[in-house]
């Protein structure tokens, strides 16, 4: 192993831009998938929504993208940036430490131009197809359409070494389980096709989960909607009023919804309700992807994978970048692209194929006797600094110091107790960036 291959990269977002930029300065001969017509992955606003709002009918038009209308970015700007390409303010541009997802995309597509990647790109090009054609030549087919007509589709396959999956995580729908759910006569959607608020005015709506787009949607519905029941998963949560809110209360989860409309809560409140909206995540989804049962998702768990992105018994030819979640995501992604791109070029060498295995059972172990469900597997919160620094000294990188401080959990906390949850728009991130710079 190792000298320059004919690399396939799955999606052209963040984690395909990166991965390509890396795969290219090892030498190797990239040719990158977009099923859209412009780079960005999911920072590529669609006004468009899916014909299942709720995400469960396999036979809908798929609509990448899950970003809403008023999106911004949870984290400063200067922490999505990559280690020689920074995420300034640009002129004409969104100057906020925390901008919307405008600002994210204009900021890949500048990445893209100016390190040569567009001429990698296929655009309007929809993967349908990856799968293993040689064992011993590690060859694999990738098969992909292109829409000649609104009724007319044109397939090609083509053979790469080494193929590369970064497709993103955030367009399959996870919804919430509850007795009456699919008999419920009311509107049920996933958060991935809402967009703007106004078809809640004056209606009641159950909000399912806590994570950020809950709480950014919940802000966004609550001064039309009549009123808002967010349910979250803490146990024995009783209802409560919404802080700063009148027409805001949260609860306990859904016990069960009834046919006349009604939604019962485990804290025994009942709601007369309009609309549910699904805020409950994704699933891992790689329908492309023929492995002959090697690589399988379980309950959001993709594996086995090594260190989440080599499966041991295809490495190097098959990897993932961009799993992981509540982690500095660009500079994980960035490091990921670096290893694969340097394991195929033969700079950094794998452990054996049996060291991998055992790593992940390891991983997968310590998960069981921590009580840690599976889908919990690329969850980085509690493990970013570990993950982030064996990254770095896989590939003899000497990360900054303090850099610890800037991992995506230090970094939300730090805002949350400098200025509570508004902390996007009252707390000077840059001055905090610069302090933390400065002792370097």
């Amino acid at each position: 192993m190792g000298g320059s291959y004919k690399v396939a990269v799955i999606g052209g977002g963040t984690a395909g831009l990166v991965t390509a930029r890396e795969l290219q300065r090892e030498g190797h001969h990239v040719t990158v998938f977009e099923k859209a017509d412009r780079v960005g992955g999911t920072w590529l606003y669609n006004p468009r929504v899916e014909t299942d709002p709720l995400g469960l009918d396999p036979s809908r038009e798929i609509v990448h993208s899950s970003l809403y209308k008023s999106l911004r970015v949870n984290v400063p700007r200067l922490t999505m940036s990559f280690s020689d390409y920074p995420f300034e303010k640009k002129e004409g541009g969104d100057p906020r430490p925390f901008p919307g997802h405008e600002e994210v995309l204009r900021f890949l597509e500048d990445f893209a131009r100016d390190f040569g990647l567009m001429e990698l790109i296929r655009f309007r090009h929809e993967v349908v197809r990856v799968e293993l054609a040689d064992e011993v030549s590690h060859e694999w087919v990738v098969e992909s359409r292109t829409r000649e007509t609104e009724s007319k589709w044109e397939s090609k396959e083509e053979v790469f070494e080494a193929v590369v999956i970064c497709n993103g995580n955030f367009t399959e729908p996870k919804v919430a389980e509850f007795p009456g759910r699919d008999s419920w006569p009311g509107l049920q959607m996933h958060s991935h096709n809402y967009r703007t608020p106004e078809q809640f005015e004056n209606k009641i709506v159950v909000l399912i989960g806590n994570g950020p787009s809950a709480v950014d949607i919940l802000k966004e519905i609550s001064p039309l909607a009549k009123q808002v029941h967010q349910a979250v998963r803490t146990p024995g949560f009783h209802s409560i009023k919404g802080d700063n809110y009148d027409n805001v209360w949260q609860h306990s989860m859904i016990e069960c919804a009834d046919k006349d409309g009604k939604v019962v809560f485990q804290d025994g409140t009942i709601v007369d309700a309009d609309v549910i909206i699904h805020c409950t995540g994704y699933k891992y989804h790689y329908p492309f992807l023929k492995s002959n049962g090697i690589v399988t998702v379980d309950d959001n768990r993709v594996g086995p994978l090594y260190k989440h992105v080599f499966a041991p018994s295809l490495a190097p030819w098959l990897s993932f970048v961009g799993l992981n979640y509540k982690v500095g995501i660009f500079r994980a992604m960035e490091l990921q692209a670096k290893w694969v791109a340097k394991v195929l070029s033969g700079t950094v060498e794998l452990p054996s194929q049996e060291s991998m295995v055992s790593s992940v059972e390891e991983l997968y172990s310590k998960m069981e006797k921590a009580g840690l469900p599976k889908h919990h597997t690329h969850n980085l919160q509690n493990d970013e600094a570990e993950y982030v620094g064996w990254l770095a000294a896989q590939l003899n990188i000497r990360l900054p110091e303090r850099w610890e401080e800037r991992t995506l959990f230090s970094t939300i906390v730090k805002g949350i107790i400098q200025s509570g949850g508004n902390y996007r728009d009252t707390w000077d991130a840059d001055k905090w960036i610069q302090e933390i710079d400065s002792c370097h």
